[in-house]
Parts: structure tokens; C-alpha cells; sequence
């Protein structure tokens, strides 16, 4: 237990450069109190006491602003950096060193008492407000962009961005952070090309109307 509160402190100071010291992550940071909440609620949920688990849950959500389902299984080191609106569904799976930031969705697209959430693996960074649905798999080291929607598997070591997204770099160095501003734009690099073909139509319209009046 001890061993595991101190990797999450650990996990706290690698993710964050802010951080400064030992009681300012203990005390003020929220991540890290819904994650050692959801250690007890998980364990509730394990023992079958569903009522205490769900209610250990539902105060943490009030506390935190981080909504964890108790029948989640987390990994250690987990970092979840400025949490608000993050929500973790029930069959959620995450492995070991993942960072999660502001307000990332694991959720569910069934209604069937099944796996129905992602599966997330290990050293894998999900940016702000990307949401994840369904028993998808991201493999290890992959990188979801800032504002992604992903309802399809994840290859290892591989970055997503877009809505829905699409990879834009497969088997690419693993990376404990996402550097936003370095991430292509496929959204934004189709609409160029489309903007050139116009501006290239244009042009050879106006050739085409001045050999008319000629």
C-alpha cells in the first residue's frame, strides 16, 4: 500500500512540472485524490459491497470533479493532470505510466452488460477532452491529440488526432507528453488542398473566359 501511494505521488512530480513538493501534491492535487478514492471503491466493488462502492465513488465525483467508476481497473502511476470532467466507465482497463488530462471520456457504446469501454495499455498519453468510446484497444505508447474522438483500436506507439481520428504517425518514438503544436492537422491540410484545387480552378476558368472574348 505504501509502496503504491508513493508511485502515485512519484507519477504526480513526473507528470507535472508544477508540482513542488510532497504535501502541495498530497493536499491540492484532485487527480490524485480520486485515484486513491478509487483504489477503496474498487476494492468495495471487488468485495461485492456494490452500494458502499458506488457511494465511495459518487463523493469522490463530488470532491474531485473526476467521475471513476468503481468496477474500473487502474494501473499504478496512473496521472490524471487537471481532471475536471474526466469520466473512467465501468469495464474501463488502464495499464501502467497512462496520463490522462482535462476532461477525457472512457466511455461505453452499448447498453449490453458486456465490455463496453476501452482498454487502454501502457504509457499511453490521452489529451484534453478526447473522447474514447467503446471495447476499443490503444496499444502501448500510443498518443490520442487534444479534442480526438476514437471508436476504433489503437496500433501501439501510434498518434491519433481528428474527429473520428486517424493516425498520423504510426510506430513513432514513445513520449511521456503530447507537444500539440508538432501534431499534423490532417483536417486542416485536407481543407488546404481543397482551397488549392479551387484557387488552381479559378485560374484556369479565368483563362478559359479570356480566350472567349478574344
Amino acid at each position: 500500500m505504501l509502496t503504491t501511494i508513493g508511485e502515485d505521488i512519484q507519477a504526480v512530480f513526473a507528470g507535472d512540472p508544477a508540482a513542488r513538493t510532497v504535501w502541495e501534491v498530497v493536499f491540492c492535487y484532485p487527480g490524485l485524490h480520486a485515484i486513491w478514492l478509487h483504489r477503496l471503491a474498487h476494492r468495495l466493488w471487488r468485495w461485492r459491497l456494490f452500494f458502499l462502492g458506488r457511494l465511495v465513488s459518487h463523493i469522490s465525483r463530488m470532491v474531485t470533479g473526476i467521475e471513476v467508476h468503481p468496477g474500473a481497473r487502474i494501473g499504478r502511476r496512473l496521472f490524471i493532470d487537471h481532471g475536471a470532467g474526466v469520466v473512467i466507465g465501468e469495464t474501463c482497463e488502464i495499464g501502467d505510466d497512462v496520463i490522462i488530462y482535462q476532461g477525457v471520456v472512457l466511455g461505453g457504446t452499448t447498453h449490453e452488460k458486456r465490455k463496453r469501454h476501452p482498454t487502454i495499455g501502457d504509457r499511453v498519453v490521452i489529451g484534453a477532452h478526447s473522447i474514447l468510446l467503446g471495447p476499443i484497444t490503444v496499444g502501448d505508447g500510443a498518443r490520442i491529440g487534444a479534442h480526438s474522438v476514437v471508436i476504433r483500436s489503437v496500433p501501439p506507439r501510434t498518434t491519433m488526432v481528428g474527429v473520428v481520428a486517424t493516425p498520423v504517425r504510426e510506430d513513432g518514438e514513445e513520449a511521456p507528453s503530447l507537444e500539440h503544436a508538432r501534431l499534423p492537422d490532417p483536417v486542416g491540410e485536407a481543407l488546404k488542398r481543397v482551397m488549392d484545387e479551387i484557387g488552381d480552378l479559378k485560374k484556369r476558368l479565368e483563362a478559359v473566359e479570356k480566350d472567349r472574348e478574344q
